[in-house]
């Protein structure tokens, strides 16, 4: 396969190394990631400055943009032919429930699916995150099953591995998203002048953690595979708009 590997972590992370020197023992793979972290910035755009890229000495190129600009510069640009398959990660921490709205990993992802291309998104869920290995043999194996089966059109495929060695992993499992707490998790600070600063902390803790969910799955040390669509459209909600609309 020829693939096109980006993240959010930044080029230099450990998830995205690791990732590509398992694939590559089989696969073509073409790293196209951020120069630097950028966590939490979805589906965002570079449209106020020129993109910058930079090609490193592992062969691996830099780019001073989002994760979306990678998979946009990587694709048309950098790849002599387009890829196969867009996969972003391996992302230094879970991306459960409501996280895939504003992950980059994710949104590199949608990015790719969204141009034609088969996409996965994968993330280790731990707090130390030390096997890296283990997701990217995850990622390994279900590529030799996506060349014979091959994704449906429009569905991306979140992968949280749990952060165990690969011989402790019980399965997989196919999961809904779960979903967090609606808490506060802003934290206030002072900066060097007095002035209040304020911080995101954290994520808030699971709210739907329920049979079914990726929370769950993981909790119980199984991979959590969810099945993701672009396509918002409510189209269950069409009846009630509509009775809505006919009283304005």
């Amino acid at each position: 396969m020829n693939i096109l590997l980006s993240n959010d972590d930044g080029v230099d992370a450990p998830g995205i190394i690791i990732l590509e020197k398992v694939l590559s023992q089989k696969h073509t793979v073409t790293v196209v990631a951020p120069h630097r972290n950028r966590s939490g910035s979805s589906n965002a755009l570079t449209l106020d400055n020129p993109i910058r890229c930079k090609q490193l000495d592992n062969g691996y190129y830099s780019v001073s943009g989002t994760p979306c600009d990678c998979v946009h510069l990587g694709s048309h640009r950098i790849m002599h032919q387009m890829p196969d398959i867009v996969i972003s990660g391996i992302n230094r921490g879970a991306n459960l429930g409501d996280d895939v709205h504003y992950s980059g990993t994710v949104a590199a992802a949608m990015e790719g699916r969204s141009m034609g291309f088969p996409a996965i998104a994968v993330s280790l869920a731990g707090n130390e995150c030390y096997n890296y290995v283990t997701a990217a043999k995850v990622i390994e194996r279900m590529l030799q099953h996506l060349g014979e089966y091959p994704l449906t059109s429009n569905i991306i495929l979140n992968v949280n591995v749990p952060d165990l060695p690969i011989e402790d992993i019980k399965g997989y499992q196919i999961t809904r998203l779960g979903s967090r707490h609606r808490a506060d998790t802003i934290v206030a600070g002072e900066d060097p002048r007095g002035e209040t600063v304020y911080w995101l902390g954290p994520p808030s803790q699971p709210q739907d953690i329920g049979e079914g969910t990726d929370f769950n799955a993981l909790i119980n040390g199984y991979v959590s595979i969810t099945p993701l669509i672009i396509d918002y459209t409510a189209y269950q909600s069409f009846n009630a708009v509509n009775e809505w609309m006919s009283k304005l």
